[in-house]
């Protein structure tokens, strides 16, 4: 009988051991609860296009979370929706700190043959926040405070999500009816004038053609489509007193998307009183990649600056609780 007792207490302060091994591992990985990948947003003839969406960790259960919209870049013809390393994944760890969820959307790209066009990237990305705020609610974000952020093209589209009217660029009929407010955004070295092919030429450099017309225009389009084109797709166009605030980021060496169109971009801003701010990185090229020196500022203090300028514009919105 004592045995009996014995090996039935054993086997009990076993099971309690792995039952509490198990409790400790799954309180310790918070990957499940703070990540959705691959939701689908919308489905296309190219097939579905998905999205990531990434919560700070300290976030509570049924708070509605402010939302970043990241695009990445590629020129439009290449790249996807993966935070996994580097100057991106710094900026997602800055502005989950913040207490901000962050979607980064895959969008059709510009490949050869394709039949794609900058548009349709404009198009996927505004339908991807579209369906962002229309299901707000499942995903725990509040859609009266949405922000962008982008890189490269993904900067570009940045600045169309957040300059361009909301109604523009109709995708998605079911998608249409979706209400948001955006509050702000911030470009990392994004173009924002095509019109203006010089604003292509690197600092101290030849000019380069205009590089981008087979991603934004089809072969035999004339000269009054092809400005058109070159206007509808340009986030300078959309420029206005009422403009949320935009952040332009650039590098002073870069020579993929010169410093040129943050200035530009500036210039136009302060003609039309649209609030536009510029950030110049010294040193710094494509990517926030060294040139001739070490970056400044820094890129711990580039990953503060994209996190502190939507959190300043949130606080405004959004007084904190002891205000």
């Amino acid at each position: 009988m004592t045995n009996s007792l014995s090996m039935h207490s054993k086997l009990s302060l076993i099971a309690a051991f792995w039952v509490a091994q198990f409790a400790a591992l799954h309180a310790q990985t918070p990957v499940a609860a703070t990540t959705k990948l691959d939701v689908v947003y919308k489905t296309t003839e190219e097939g579905p296009l998905k999205l990531d969406l990434h919560y700070p960790a300290a976030s509570k259960d049924g708070a509605r979370l402010p939302l970043v919209l990241f695009t990445h870049g590629g020129g439009w013809v290449t790249g996807d929706k993966t935070i996994e390393r580097g100057v991106r994944l710094m900026g997602l760890k800055a502005l989950n700190a913040q207490g901000f969820c962050v979607a980064s959307a895959d969008y059709r790209l510009c490949t050869n043959g394709s039949g794609i066009t900058v548009c349709d990237c404009v198009t996927d990305a505004k339908d991807a926040l579209r369906f962002l705020a229309k299901n707000a609610a499942r995903f725990s974000l509040d859609a009266e405070r949405v922000f962008t952020w982008g890189d490269s093209a993904g900067g570009h589209l940045a600045q169309m999500l957040l300059l361009s009217p909301p109604e523009s660029f109709p995708g998605g009929p079911t998608l249409e009816d979706a209400k948001y407010r955006l509050i702000a955004g911030v470009s990392w070295y994004g173009p924002c004038d095509f019109e203006n092919i010089d604003l292509f030429t690197p600092p101290g450099g030849k000019g380069v053609g205009d590089r981008f017309a087979t991603r934004i225009i089809q072969a035999g389009v004339d000269e009054k489509a092809k400005l058109a084109a070159y206007r509808e797709v340009s986030p300078v166009t959309y420029l206005r007193s009422t403009s949320p605030p935009l952040l332009m980021m650039q590098g002073d060496q870069d020579p993929t998307i010169p410093v040129h169109h943050a200035r530009h971009m500036k210039e136009r801003g302060d003609a039309v009183k649209a609030p536009v701010e510029v950030f110049i990185v010294d040193n710094s090229g494509h990517n926030w990649r060294e040139v001739g020196g070490a970056l400044r500022p820094t890129l711990d203090e580039i990953m503060t600056k994209t996190a502190a300028f939507m959190k300043t514009h949130l606080e405004r919105v959004l007084p904190s609780p002891s205000r």
